[in-house]
């Protein structure tokens, strides 16, 4: 069995975060397909704060504003030269996190 290191990018952002008149989640996405990343998954959270506060609110049986986190698995020559850019996207809306992983 052949094991292969790699990136685990992980981002967490909250639902209705936007840039330049988009949701947050969408652009990422588009960039990532543009950047040639092989894969990602966006996972949609029930409840969650962060530094700039709460992540959900509850309205009669209806979650808004949700945590969300992105997930990229991908190799560290296609993911390493996007982080700059990233961190400019995300800004204060979210957090970056990365950590090696093994792809068998």
């Amino acid at each position: 069995m052949v094991r292969q290191s790699m990136l685990c990018l992980t981002i967490r952002i909250k639902k209705n975060d936007m840039i330049n008149g988009k949701r947050l989640e969408k652009v990422l996405m588009e960039f990532f397909k543009k950047s040639k990343v092989s894969g990602a998954t966006v996972w949609l959270g029930v409840d969650g704060f962060g530094k700039t506060g709460k992540s959900a609110s509850h309205l009669e049986g209806l979650t808004i504003n949700q945590p969300m986190m992105m997930d990229i698995v991908e190799e560290r020559s296609i993911i390493e030269p996007l982080l700059p850019q990233l961190k400019r996207m995300i800004d204060d809306h979210g957090i970056i996190t990365l950590h090696e992983v093994y792809a068998i």
